[in-house]
């Protein structure tokens, strides 16, 4: 990204407050001195500085400080709350509230649904309200209020059925008032993990400076070891936790879920004097409305935009986004332009609903983008859902035995997903990366549209490997409890190499080409995924029980797994992923990332860049 990097002189570590309030006033001296010029150009900067250049701050307003510790955070404590959850809700809600296999399966998928889904929401909040610390600490403190109310949900008898047997005719099912508490409480949880998860990957990237070669290695590092931590939580969640809870009930595994989310939070906010902080900058999605109308109104005009024709832009040093750098005009999208073109040199030049400057215009490019990426991998979350439920419901009527005194808990079945990304990602990063530098160049081996490719055709095995499994179960294992549950170990290993390719390269690419301003919007896009492939799944398990029958013979999906055709739905996967993996690969061939967009002539304000008023002039840049 062009333009000019926070100063990095002495004096600007002098000032700031006392706390972490990002207000206009913390740093109002620090950012008025880099609009008006008064420190260098990054690239003539002193390469020993310990000042960040990338306008990070810390808990004071002032400057970031490198020789900080770069972030305290404990993601591996929420995800473990997160997969405890998760892997164990499905069989809470059929074995504990008496729900039929199907809906249990369509409740846990709009679950999870909600809580990816909602990223977007919490992606909006943090970059135009909070800012990516404060949303964390909000969002965690929902999120455990929601843990206490799945922790009461599960202790409290009055607040479930009876016990019964499965499927007899006298059990009884939840109460509407015993299902609402349940799902108030998992909706907090789902509103929680929404503002948490858009901001934690983005928030940990802040803390590496991208004008230092050092930290750009360190944050290509970080997402593969951000992933090992979620593993990490993961891990714990779906083994201690889920045996504990197999063991002691739901309440004490929800309980200790509980206490790690406060503890959490705990050592969240411990962290406040070290970490890297970035200003909310307002809304970008009333920016890119702006764009829009902006372009529209011209548009009706008659406004054409032209090689030669001159843009807007701010005569600062940086954009009038506070503290988002200036963009460069690209050729792509030139519609958009439009909103950039200055139609009456006496209009009021801060109406944004009228005029646009070329970096606001550039930031709403960047957001379209990457749209049809977006929606390309959108697919693999449909698979990706099956990990929660289908794959633990067909754990649950296998045996489970591990020697002759143990019985992996139904929940903890998904350990063979989480073991193979704990080694599959130090092995990627030590030694696949470096083969792969050596041999393309490419500071991560391979680019990311790559890796995501390389997990979107894992995928495809995946579905095969539970397809045939399934196949293998029903013909020849009817009878329940006499398949080893570890035939599974192929169809999860192979999903979660899938997400290890796939979801680290969307860490990546989304956070690379997103924009100052819109980091946590990026992060929120990738996460959004899972939320919509999650309804897309409940989607499909509906349509397949409209199209095949959910109460005879002939359907695939029935309320006892026996009876259902689990191997063709598994087919019927396999058939989309392929179908979607080709739709990727021609996206991902025609797509032009934000570095190699194409500039447009004569439409950059060059005063960024130290040119004289003649040259400026010669440029015919308009300025405030």
């Amino acid at each position: 990204m062009d333009g000019i990097h926070p100063a990095t002189k002495p004096h600007q570590r002098g000032g700031g407050g006392k706390s972490i309030q990002f207000g206009n006033d913390d740093i109002s001296k620090t950012h008025q001195d880099h609009i008006n010029g008064q420190g260098s150009d990054h690239d003539n900067q002193n390469p020993n500085t310990t000042l960040v250049n990338n306008g990070s701050l810390d808990f004071r307003g002032r400057i970031a400080d490198k020789r900080k510790p770069e972030d305290g955070m404990n993601e591996a404590a929420e995800r473990l709350a997160f997969y405890a959850i998760a892997v164990n809700i499905g069989t809470y809600l059929v074995q504990q509230m008496h729900q039929a296999l199907p809906d249990a399966a369509a409740h846990v998928n709009n679950w999870v649904g909600l809580a990816f889904g909602s990223t977007l929401f919490g992606a909006f909040i943090a970059d135009a309200y909070l800012g990516r610390f404060l949303n964390i600490f909000v969002f965690s403190c929902i999120y455990a209020v929601g843990m206490v109310l799945l922790t009461v949900s599960s202790t409290l008898g009055s607040l479930r059925p009876p016990p019964c047997v499965l499927n007899s005719p006298d059990c009884q099912q939840a109460s509407k008032g015993q299902t609402a508490f349940l799902y108030c409480a998992l909706a907090l949880i789902g509103l929680g993990t929404g503002g948490i998860k858009p901001c934690v990957s983005s928030f940990g990237a802040d803390q590496f400076d991208e004008s230092d070669k050092n930290e750009v290695n360190g944050k290509y590092s970080f997402f593969n070891w951000f992933f090992f931590a979620i593993n990490i939580g993961a891990l714990t969640g779906i083994t201690l936790v889920s045996y504990i809870q197999s063991e002691k009930g739901g309440g004490w595994g929800f309980g200790i879920a509980t206490g790690a989310i406060m503890c959490s939070l705990l050592i969240f906010v411990t962290g406040i004097p070290f970490y890297r902080y970035q200003k909310p900058m307002g809304s970008a999605f009333t920016r890119f409305f702006q764009v829009v109308v902006a372009s529209l109104k011209n548009h009706f005009k008659g406004i054409k935009v032209q090689r030669d024709t001159v843009l807007f832009e701010v005569k600062t040093n940086e954009s009038d986004i506070l503290g988002a750098r200036k963009l460069a005009s690209t050729s792509q999208y030139r519609f958009l332009d439009k909103a950039a073109v200055i139609t009456n040199q006496e209009a009021d030049t801060t109406n944004r609903w009228n005029l646009c400057t070329i970096t606001q215009v550039e930031v709403f490019k960047s957001f379209i983008r990457v749209l049809p990426i977006w929606a390309s991998t959108i697919v693999l979350a449909i698979p990706y859902a099956q990990l929660s439920t289908l794959f633990i419901s067909q754990a649950s009527i296998m045996d489970r035995r591990l020697g002759p005194h143990f019985v992996i808990p139904i929940g903890s079945v998904a350990v063979f997903s989480v073991l193979n990304a704990l080694i599959l990602v130090p092995i990627y990063e030590k030694f696949i990366v470096p083969f792969l530098r050596r041999r393309t160049g490419h500071i991560r081996g391979i680019t990311s549209l790559q890796r995501m490719g390389v997990g979107l055709f894992i995928s495809i095995f995946s579905m095969i490997a539970a397809a045939v499994v399934e196949k293998r179960r029903r013909d020849h294992y009817s009878t329940p409890m006499s398949m080893s549950v570890f035939w599974l170990v192929p169809q999860f290993m192979l999903m979660s190499s899938a997400e290890v390719f796939t979801y680290v390269g969307q860490l990546e690419f989304f956070y690379d080409e997103a924009t100052d301003g819109t980091r946590s919007l990026s992060s929120a896009m990738f996460l959004s995924e899972i939320g919509i492939g999650g309804w897309l799944s409940t989607a499909l398990i509906k349509i397949i029980g409209r199209t095949t029958g959910s109460g005879n013979n002939d359907g695939w999906l029935r309320k006892k797994l026996n009876d259902s055709r689990l191997d063709y739905f598994y087919w019927l996967l396999m058939v989309i992923s392929i179908v979607n993996f080709f739709i990727f690969l021609w996206v991902a061939s025609r797509y032009k990332g934000k570095n190699d967009a194409g500039n447009t002539v004569n439409v950059r304000d060059e005063t960024i860049v130290g040119t004289s008023q003649e040259q400026q002039d010669e440029n015919r840049i308009n300025r405030l």
